[in-house]
């Protein structure tokens, strides 16, 4: 079945950084899409970054562009998401996701990953 497991969150104070890992397993990446989601406390989830496997194409939501990278390691079938200048308001429980179909969109992420607690300080 398919499955992914996120890592790497943690306690940082503000402009700290910290890398998430997703392990990702039951697929390939070749023609799918991994997303990174976060819900903070009283928020919807929202989108902060995405990856095609095919191409390697990404995508950032405005407020992490120029302090999140988003990369991946096909061979190994994991994503990361290297989180640099950390704001108290990324705080949130962080999630990846995978679009089976290689679609960006949020209702084509299928399969969700049990989430990594990340809490900047300030």
């Amino acid at each position: 079945e398919v499955q992914l497991v996120e890592s790497g969150g943690g306690l940082v104070q503000a402009g700290g950084s910290l890398r998430l890992s997703c392990a990702a397993s039951g697929f390939t990446f070749d023609d799918y899409a991994i997303g990174w989601f976060r819900q903070a406390p009283g928020k919807e989830r929202e989108g902060v970054s995405c990856i095609s496997s095919s191409d390697g194409s990404t995508d950032y939501e405005d407020s992490v562009k120029g302090r999140f990278t988003i990369s991946s390691d096909n061979a190994k079938n994991t994503v990361y998401l290297q989180m640099t200048s950390l704001k108290p308001e990324d705080t949130a429980v962080y999630y990846c996701a995978v679009s089976l179909n290689g679609g960006w969109g949020y209702e084509e992420y299928e399969y969700w990953g049990q989430g990594t607690q990340v809490t900047v300080t300030s």
